[in-house]
């Protein structure tokens, strides 16, 4: 089965418009501050829903304010009502690229992979240095199967945006498991140098580890992902394998743990070219 890593949706400032001659009423000031901001999002959905339903915004506010309130709905796996934030965003804006990756990062949760590839093409399309949309766009073309344009995707991504740790994560996992261990531990140095302390990326590095020959590092790798996630089938039965190449029998407990969780993971480590 094949790992992918969701890029966040992207949170925007949410303005009162300078146009605007009304003089904002009590709490107003408070709706703008808590829809751009709050850590909640039912706290963030009520107050877009105050600031969109008091009409006293110009275009571009409501706009952000319908997008704000969209990822509020995201966060809540409430995909309908954040898709219809976004196409509310756009109809107000049609060159505000940010509902476009977001409305597009949400069909990808739901499944409706054509559907995101089209936003972020046309989110691209209006700022053709959106490292987040290459990378979401990314990870729909992995979704789908689609291995090469996935990773000329993320490695654009990480051109815009050398920090992009889930981009630089995502290269990590494709050539580890293409076949290229060199290149995929690169990319894994530097998801994690920019952070992704994630067991998904530490077990990336171990597979390239594993492929390139050195159980060693594999197993301290492998160790690293199941400190984080303990029960985490690939990592287990990657580990098992490096420590029977060491001559180290118990590595015969961790393949059995991992088919119990995972019955296939032997037959996907082998599509990896490992056995």
């Amino acid at each position: 089965m094949l790992r992918t890593r969701l890029t966040a949706v992207p949170v925007l400032i949410l303005l009162l418009a300078p146009a605007t001659a009304q003089k904002p009423k009590e709490g107003e000031f408070r709706n703008v501050e808590l829809c751009n901001g709050s850590a909640l999002p039912e706290t963030r959905i009520e107050a877009c829903s105050a600031f969109i339903e008091a009409g006293r915004g110009g275009p571009s506010s409501l706009a952000i304010a319908y997008n704000n309130r969209g990822i509020a709905y995201a966060a809540k796996a409430d995909y309908d009502h954040a898709v219809a934030d976004f196409e509310s965003a756009i109809a107000i804006d049609a060159a505000f690229v940010k509902p476009l990756n977001n409305r597009g990062a949400t069909r990808l949760k739901m499944g409706e992979y054509d559907a995101a590839i089209e936003d972020f093409d046309r989110a691209i399309g209006l700022q053709p240095a959106y490292a987040g949309a290459f990378a979401n766009r990314a990870e729909a073309w992995l979704k789908k199967g689609d291995y090469a344009r996935a990773e000329s995707d993320y490695a654009t991504a990480t051109r815009l945006n050398a920090d992009m740790e889930g981009a630089w994560s995502g290269l990590c996992w494709i050539r580890a498991m293409a076949g290229d261990p060199q290149a995929a531990m690169e990319a894994c140095d530097k998801a994690i140098g920019a952070g992704a302390h994630t067991a998904a990326t530490y077990d990336s590095r171990a597979l390239a580890n594993l492929k390139a020959g050195r159980p060693d590092a594999a197993i301290a790798d492998y160790d690293a992902a199941l400190r984080i996630d303990p029960k985490l089938a690939n990592a287990l039965y990657g580990r098992g394998l490096a420590k029977l190449r060491r001559g180290n029998r118990s590595g015969e407990e961790d393949i059995a743990a991992a088919k119990a969780l995972r019955i296939d993971i032997a037959d996907e480590f082998a599509r990896y070219g490992v056995q």
